[in-house]
């Protein structure tokens, strides 16, 4: 049986910068996260990844090259995937949260075919 509930107090952070973690779940080619931002958070190139999410606390920006959106506590947002949407996010506040829905990019290993 498939599980219906994503719990995550039970999943465990994860960081791969300074001033962001997630705990993720992945069910096949998608994946939920809850993600934290502090202001310390700075995102070292622009991402081309769609992101389709909710601000749950605080308030994150996010500059698209032409234009900056703020994304206060209670916004959506639904970025495609693609050039034509390269995005940088940071927190406005100490600390922003939000869950994030997202295609996992499958990588195939040398020899796997």
């Amino acid at each position: 049986m498939r599980p219906f509930k994503v719990d995550f107090d039970a999943l465990e952070w994860q960081s791969s910068l300074p001033g962001a973690r997630a705990k993720v779940h992945r069910d096949g080619s998608k994946q939920i996260r809850l993600v934290e931002f502090t202001a310390e958070f700075v995102e070292p190139q622009w991402c081309e990844k769609g992101r389709i999410g909710f601000v749950l606390s605080g308030t994150l920006e996010i500059d698209f090259r032409d234009q900056t959106i703020l994304y206060p506590e209670g916004s959506g947002l639904f970025i495609p995937a693609g050039s034509s949407s390269a995005h940088k996010a940071r927190s406005v506040t100490p600390v922003v949260r939000l869950v994030l829905v997202e295609d996992v990019i499958a990588i195939e290993r040398k020899g796997d075919e």
